[in-house]
């Protein structure tokens, strides 16, 4: 049998009440709100980049800035990201509510960081260079759906929360 402290301490969905109003609160949601969306397009960019430099064999400058870009900002959202979960849950990683994306998200920066060394070591081929590029942002694309998926859950723990909206008297 739980007692109802227990029960209080773990919420009903994503978020609890007080957790809800630090996110709503605070301005690293909406700097989250801004860079998800940007290191999307960077992304969705820099893949067509490379993908016809892998086709034609031209481009390769542009597209490893592409890919230099969006690791910046992949770095940039994950520390803006870490003081987000602070702010909202208390500590900078690892947050029961975001556990399993933020294990996953350092599989990402491992995977955008051991390209920038290969880059820089010329540890790599440029036609290596664009596959690990490629790994990186298909372990970056699983990730973002992990995240789509919470953002999904936590507007319908919104909604559920809310209460109905009640019929004007006539």
């Amino acid at each position: 049998m739980h007692s109802q402290a227990a029960r209080k301490s773990v919420p009903a969905g994503l978020y609890t009440a007080e957790e809800r109003l630090r996110r709503d609160a605070t301005v690293w949601t909406l700097i989250q709100g801004i860079l998800a969306p940007l290191q999307f397009a960077v992304f969705l960019v820099s893949v067509a980049l490379v993908v016809r430099y892998l086709v034609t064999g031209s481009g390769y400058d542009i597209a490893t800035a592409s890919i230099v870009l969006k690791t910046a900002l992949l770095y940039l959202i994950m520390i803006t990201g870490a003081i987000w979960e602070k702010t909202v849950f208390g500590q900078y990683l690892f947050a029961p509510a975001f556990f399993w994306e933020d294990v996953f998200s350092f599989a990402v920066i491992a995977l955008h960081t051991a390209y920038l060394w290969a880059l820089f070591s010329a540890a790599l081929s440029p036609v290596s260079l664009m596959g690990l590029a490629l790994t990186a942002y298909a372990a970056y694309l699983i990730n973002a759906v992990q995240f789509i998926l919470k953002l999904k859950a936590a507007r319908l723990q919104a909604q559920t929360a809310r209460p109905p909206l009640r019929e004007a008297s006539a």
